[in-house]
């Protein structure tokens, strides 16, 4: 099994706004980090070669990051102890904050590429009933193949 991965944010100004210049112009240089680090497998591109333009919401301000990984620990690794951590800590600079949940994870097949459709599905899904196998955080993870002790549940493979 991979990880799929989804996080969303509202921008604070369109991208090509001066305000956004720094996450802008390091936007390739993170990707790249990415695709580099141990445990990446596939993220969502456009025709510029991130997701910038991709917007599942209708809401220009709105961008989503979408991306399969090996392992949680692999994607904690990239997101918390690489050089992503540096514009992580200034997210409040270049996006609004949010009151829901707007990073969400699943299980998906080895081979599995997961569409955006169903990547926004899982994100309401986890905002309306909380983290489940179907759609879970880093606070609250399911592996593939444990008991989900809350309910009791074998997680094989998570249900669509």
């Amino acid at each position: 099994m991979h990880l799929a991965q989804l996080n969303v944010g509202r921008l604070r100004a369109p991208i090509d706004d001066p305000t956004i210049d720094d996450f802008r112009n390091n936007l390739a240089r993170v990707n790249a980090l990415a695709e580099r680090s141990p445990g990446y497998v596939w993220r969502l591109q456009d025709e510029h070669g991130d997701a910038t333009g991709i917007k599942p919401f209708g809401d220009e301000l709105e961008i989503i990051n979408l991306t399969v990984w090996e392992s949680i620990e692999a994607l904690a690794d990239f997101t918390y102890r690489s050089g992503h951590v540096e514009l992580l800590r200034r997210r409040r600079e270049f996006f609004e904050a949010q009151a829901r949940p707007v990073v969400c994870m699943w299980w998906i097949p080895e081979g599995t590429v997961p569409s955006v459709e169903d990547a926004v599905a899982r994100l309401e899904h986890l905002r309306a009933r909380g983290p489940s196998p179907r759609a879970f955080t880093f606070r609250h993870r399911f592996d593939p193949g444990s008991v989900d002790v809350q309910r009791g549940n074998r997680l094989d493979v998570c249900p669509a």
